[in-house]
């Protein structure tokens, strides 16, 4: 009896499991924790705000011209109302020519920036010294102004030119007139 009670045992016994400790592996955690940071520090440094030296003068003396500044390559487009910009190269004090009331379009502010442009360059004698345009729009001129005079700046190829928004008491006069 005891050779059959232990057959009897074994038939009925349900076979033991052997337990396994888990074990968790952490290669892919660490691989994704590495992405992430590595993409929060691109963002980061991408979302920082780019600014070039522009080589405008002080606010001061040297604005009126005493200071020997190259000024003779500087446009200043003043947006006005009514979709008209007006136009003036160099100095306000002494500008190149007198200022323009013109229009924006292939006849009106792109034709004038290309023409003043071309002057510049062969005054230069070089293509890397082109025209530094200047953009300021007023209060009256509205955000789809802005946007085409950025058009015509893309269109016309001039590389640098800014937007500011710091008028000169001239340049306040020259609009009220306008």
């Amino acid at each position: 009896m005891d050779e059959s009670n232990k057959n009897f045992k074994l038939i009925n016994a349900k076979p033991r499991c052997k337990k396994l400790k888990p074990k968790i592996d952490l290669a892919a955690m660490v691989s994704v924790s590495f992405l992430l940071i590595i993409f929060f520090m691109v963002t980061k440094e991408l979302s920082k705000p780019r600014m070039i030296d522009f080589g405008l003068p002080e606010s001061g003396g040297c604005y009126t011209g005493g200071c020997g500044g190259n000024f003779d390559r500087r446009i200043t487009l003043l947006l006005d109302d009514d979709n008209k910009v007006i136009s003036y190269w160099g100095l306000l004090e002494m500008p190149n020519e007198q200022p323009k009331k013109l229009d924006y379009g292939s006849n009106g502010i792109r034709k004038e920036l290309i023409r003043i442009d071309k002057i510049i360059q062969n005054r230069t004698g070089s293509n890397d010294r082109r025209a530094i345009v200047i953009i300021k729009p007023s209060k009256k001129s509205n955000y789809g102004n802005l946007v085409d005079i950025l058009d015509e700046m893309a269109i016309t190829n001039i590389p640098t030119y800014a937007v500011i928004n710091d008028f000169t008491p001239d340049e306040m006069k020259l609009l009220a007139s306008k």
